[in-house]
This record gives C-alpha cells, sequence and structure tokens, in this order.
C-alpha cells in the first residue's frame, strides 16, 4: 500500500481543516496507509479523524486552538521548538529581518514569524513516504519541504498568498523542495504564482472536498433551547462562519446592522468563530448598541442547523482562498451576500446565485436589504446555491498522478 503523510499546523475548528477531513475520508484505505502530523497538538477536529489514519501526535487535544488555554499550549510548543537542537538560536536573523520586513509594511504577524521555529523545532517522523502533504501555508509547508522523507512533495495554497502576508523572505526556499502546490481556487492560485512564478508549471487546482450528505444529514439536528439563536424572535436572521479576525471584516459587518436596523429591519447577526478580536468586537458591538442583536456565537462541533435556519448567509471578508463557509451554505440551498474579493468571485456569480458587494457598510446593507425586501428573489437564489455541483472529481487527476508515479 502507498504511504501518505499530511502534515497540518493545528486542528482547530476552520475550513481547511474539515476540508482534510474529508479528503482523507474520500481516499480509499484499502489501498492508501494515510498517517496525520499536526505542529500544535491541539483543535476539536482531531475529534473527526477517520479511525483508519494513524496520528502521529501523542495524545491529541481536542480542546480549542483559540481558547486561553491553545495560546499556551501555543507559547509552549513555541519555546520548546525554539531550543529544540538550539535550531531557534540559528534563526534569530531570519526572524529580526523578517520583523524588519512586517514593520516597514506596517502590518506586523508575529504567527507568520513562529511558523518557521515551530517547523525547525519539531521532532520528524523517521519513516520514509510515498507522499507527504503539507496541507496549509506557512509551518506545515516549512517542515514537509526541510525534514519530511518522502518520494514526492506536494503542498496546498488555501489563501490570498500575498494578501496573508506570505513572501519568499519567510519561506526560504520551501517551494522549491515540493512537487506539486495545489490551491483550492484559481484566483489563489494566481495570487500564488505572482509571488512565485517560476512556479506557475508545478501548480494545479485542487477545490477543497465537500460532504454534502454528512452536511446535510447534520443540519437536521435541533438547536439547543437555550442558544441565542433559538431564542431570537427577530423577523430576519443573518449568519457568518468564521474566525473572529481582521480577515473577516467584522469590523465592517458591525455597523452594517447598525445600518440595516435604522432603516426598520428586524434582524439579528450571528457569528460562529472565536478568534484574538471577541474582545475588540463585543466593545465595537456595545457602541453601535447592537447587544442583543449582533451576537457571538463561539465555536460549535456542528454549525449547519444554523445554515438551515438562518435567512440569508454573509460572508464580507477582506480576502479568501476560497471559502468552506460560502460551500456549506450552497450545500444547504441559502441566499449568499458576500464580498467581491478573491475566492468569493469563484464560487459565487452576482445576482445568480447571490450577490458581490463592495466591502463597505453602505453597500453590504443596500445588498442585505433587497433580499430581504424581495423573498422571490432570496428564493432564486436559494434554487441556485442548492443547484451547484461541488465535487470537482476532475480535480484528483494530477493529486493521483504524483501519488502513483505518474508524474515526473
Amino acid at each position: 500500500m502507498k504511504k501518505i503523510l499530511f502534515v497540518m499546523n493545528t486542528m482547530g475548528r476552520a475550513g481547511a481543516e474539515r476540508a482534510l477531513i474529508a479528503l482523507m475520508n474520500t481516499l480509499p484505505k484499502d489501498q492508501y496507509e494515510i498517517s496525520l502530523l499536526v505542529l500544535i497538538n491541539r483543535g476539536e477536529v482531531f475529534a473527526e479523524v477517520p479511525k483508519h489514519v494513524k496520528i502521529l501526535n501523542k495524545h491529541p487535544d481536542i480542546r480549542s486552538v483559540l481558547s486561553s488555554g491553545g495560546k499556551t499550549v501555543l507559547m509552549k510548543t513555541t519555546l520548546r521548538c525554539f531550543f529544540y537542537h538550539l535550531s531557534g538560536f540559528r534563526n534569530i536573523p531570519y526572524l529580526f529581518r523578517n520583523l524588519l520586513l512586517q514593520l516597514k509594511k506596517h502590518r506586523l504577524q508575529p504567527d507568520k514569524l513562529l511558523w518557521r521555529i515551530i517547523a525547525n523545532g519539531t521532532p520528524a517522523p523517521k519513516e520514509t513516504y510515498d507522499l507527504a502533504v503539507a496541507y496549509l501555508e506557512g509551518g506545515s509547508t516549512y517542515f514537509t519541504a526541510d525534514f519530511v522523507h518522502a518520494k514526492k512533495k506536494a503542498s496546498f495554497v488555501h489563501i490570498d498568498y500575498k494578501k496573508a502576508g506570505y513572501c519568499k523572505s519567510l519561506d526560504l526556499d520551501a517551494y522549491d523542495k515540493i512537487d506539486r502546490i495545489f490551491s483550492v481556487s484559481k484566483e489563489a492560485m494566481e495570487s500564488f504564482c505572482r509571488v512565485y512564478p517560476n512556479h506557475r508549471k508545478n501548480c494545479f487546482l485542487f477545490r477543497n472536498i465537500i460532504d454534502t450528505n454528512w452536511i446535510k444529514k447534520q443540519s437536521q439536528k435541533q438547536l439547543p433551547a437555550s442558544d441565542p439563536f433559538f431564542k431570537s424572535q427577530a423577523e430576519f436572521k443573518l449568519l457568518t462562519v468564521g474566525r473572529l479576525n481582521y480577515q473577516k471584516a467584522y469590523d465592517i459587518a458591525i455597523p452594517t446592522l447598525r445600518l440595516l436596523r435604522e432603516q426598520g429591519f428586524d434582524a439579528d447577526w450571528f457569528v460562529l468563530g472565536e478568534g484574538d478580536l471577541q474582545h475588540d468586537l463585543q466593545r465595537m458591538i456595545a457602541k453601535e448598541n447592537l447587544t442583543k442583536h449582533f451576537i457571538l456565537l463561539g465555536s460549535t462541533a456542528n454549525p449547519y442547523p444554523y445554515y438551515r435556519h438562518a435567512t440569508l448567509y454573509v460572508h464580507a471578508t477582506r480576502f479568501e482562498g476560497k471559502s468552506i463557509a460560502i460551500e456549506e451554505a450552497q450545500v444547504l440551498g441559502k441566499a449568499i451576500v458576500a464580498s467581491d474579493c478573491t475566492g468569493n468571485r469563484e464560487q459565487i456569480k452576482h445576482n445568480i446565485s447571490g450577490y458581490l458587494t463592495p466591502l463597505s457598510a453602505k453597500a453590504i446593507a443596500d445588498h442585505i436589504a433587497d433580499l430581504l425586501k424581495h423573498p422571490q428573489k432570496r428564493e432564486q437564489f436559494e434554487k441556485a446555491s442548492a443547484s451547484i455541483d461541488l465535487a470537482h472529481r476532475e480535480d484528483f487527476a494530477p493529486f493521483f498522478e504524483l501519488l502513483n508515479g505518474d508524474f515526473v
């Protein structure tokens, strides 16, 4: 049997992690021996790893990556990796150089700096694999490129590479050691190739795998009676699913709801996700007098009943690679309002399966208001969303070529 190793940064409750679970479930277990190594040994999605997958981490921790305890684990992991064979000291010039670059761009991103430390300080498996797959940018790619023994290597790109803050100075020569680079959307691929034009010939499209039957089944489960979403008496319920970070632009969503309510719409907006901006967003919500109407629900193992009962799904983000949340909303036949940005443009046909809007409170409010006022238009979008084919079976060919030795 062919041996595959997947390497992941964390197993937090996010789109890439769920797509990885779906991919591992899709690969025939009678043909492939699959292993998983996670650089930061924490995350709720550990609990969803298929039973036939060998987890190389000792004692996987299924608690949240984004909780206070998760931050402690990140700190301990970083310190342990820093002192592992003194590898961290050798990276001080790298850290200093890239810190200066980030300060020059007025965008400090400590997580991007730490991935090199964590990758260099993680003990590598002794086994040789037929294929090693770094399923995310940053740490998993650096680790796979430099330390994993494999006949072939692949990496996945899930974001707008440049806008997310990655660059050649951070990556060093990692991608020179990767045989194929798979991107989850065409625009994400183009963004990566603008940074690495010499790797264009090695780039292939591999869109996220979605288990549509499982999502539909999960959506039928009941919400707890105590849940704020269940208890809300608002005429319209808006939903967004995503981490509470800068990328997801909740600082624009909050004033959007204020504008809608000023126009007389009885709407509550619910957010499923955790993140570092929670306290900042709560202060903004209070400042806009929306405490009872813009509600941060936290994270949940099953977001799908929320999709099913929501009036609209709203995905107003600054940038994307390709959104799992949008695809989940489409599986459940929801009308969608999304920002006109990388990734979103490939998933939504404007005025056919949803609205693409400029990223401003007024523009988003106008598009949401139009769908709230016109239920027939909303129903049209719902039918279009439900009819989208999300299987993308053709994307598997370059992956299996690499795995089965049909690639030179």
